[in-house]
């Protein structure tokens, strides 16, 4: 497989850059895997490999010993199919539809203003270029490919373990070169619902858009240690003080993308009693200042603006925030 782009000429394993490559062209947001799931079912059919798939979706592709490897034990190579699909709103680019563009800046690869999709494209690439080289000898290999990893380990949590006859396994996700991890503490959930009186707000009630932006975010768990402004928070931080000068209503609240990513945007809407317009953008003006303050090393960037509205008369909603 040639590698098709001057971003990538010269690279090697060439096949391994082949691979990954062309899956920055595939959608594959968690829970959509299905464009990538058809990729990889393509090129196990034209090998001649078989490819079982379980209720969850994960996929499992036995590959046989090179010659000599035979009675090796057989070993399952694990990575995830699907990717963290970040984009900055401002770029054309994005993940969730196939439209990744690389850039080479030194010896790291990046996306333009997108998540690269590393995690864990550089596992099912690896795997792919592995059953590809014919010089690197193996024992039995099974590839299993799982569904929904950043979302709660989804597919992990469905795998049907009949499909494996193997009993060590290494997990290609890690964030480390050279680090090999053999225990792990897990992850925590949390959801948490509020139920409150509803009521459509009063007609000539003043309707504001407060819009957080300008975050770096970053990953949850990576980044989630240097600082950086979380969106939902500061929206949340901003409104409480808004509200001890001005008492408003939520109408709506909504931010964040994805749920293992520091949420960069968010914005809520807002009414209050027309002729305390004043009195609201002073007060958010003053936490405006207080916030961007207390980011100015980590997130200087972060900004929080209010617009008037349309006259949309829904009844007050929150829709999920991603908390992280």
């Amino acid at each position: 497989m040639a590698v098709e782009t001057t971003v990538l000429t010269g690279l090697e394993p060439r096949s391994f850059w082949a691979h990954f490559e062309a899956l920055t062209r595939i959608p594959r947001p968690s829970r959509n895997e299905e464009p990538v799931i058809e990729h990889v079912r393509a090129w196990a059919a034209e090998r001649g490999l078989e490819v079982r798939q379980d209720a969850g979706r994960n996929l499992v592709i036995p590959v046989a010993a090179t010659a000599g490897r035979e009675a090796a034990p057989t070993l399952i190579l694990q990575g995830h199919l699907d990717m963290v699909c970040e984009r900055d709103p401002a770029s054309p680019n994005d993940p969730a539809e196939g439209r990744i563009v690389l850039r080479r800046d030194g010896d790291w690869l990046t996306a333009d203003g997108t998540t690269l999709g590393a995690d864990d494209g550089v596992a099912i690439a690896a795997m792919m270029a592995l059953v590809e080289e014919e010089a690197l000898a193996h024992g039995p290999l099974e590839l299993l490919m799982t569904v929904a990893e950043e979302v709660g380990l989804e597919g992990a949590n469905a795998l049907d373990g009949s499909m494996l006859t193997g009993s060590t396994l290494i997990n290609l996700d890690s964030e480390e070169d050279g680090v090999l991890t053999v225990g792990c503490a897990g992850s925590t959930d949390t959801w948490i619902r509020i139920d409150a009186p509803r009521s459509a707000p009063e007609a000539e009630a003043l309707k504001l858009d407060v819009i957080v932006r300008g975050g770096q975010g970053g990953h949850s768990g990576m980044e989630i240690a240097v600082g950086r402004s979380n969106a939902i928070k500061v929206l949340g931080r901003a409104l409480r003080e808004v509200h001890a000068t001005v008492p408003f209503r939520l109408v709506s609240l909504d931010g964040g993308k994805s749920r293992n990513a520091i949420p960069r945007d968010a914005h809520a809407l807002v009414s209050f009693e027309a002729g305390h317009q004043a009195a609201f953008s002073a007060a958010l003006g003053s936490a405006t200042e207080t916030i961007r303050d207390a980011f100015s090393k980590t997130d200087p960037g972060v900004t929080i603006e209010a617009t008037e509205a349309d006259g949309s008369t829904s009844l007050p909603s929150c829709r999920p925030a991603h908390l992280r």
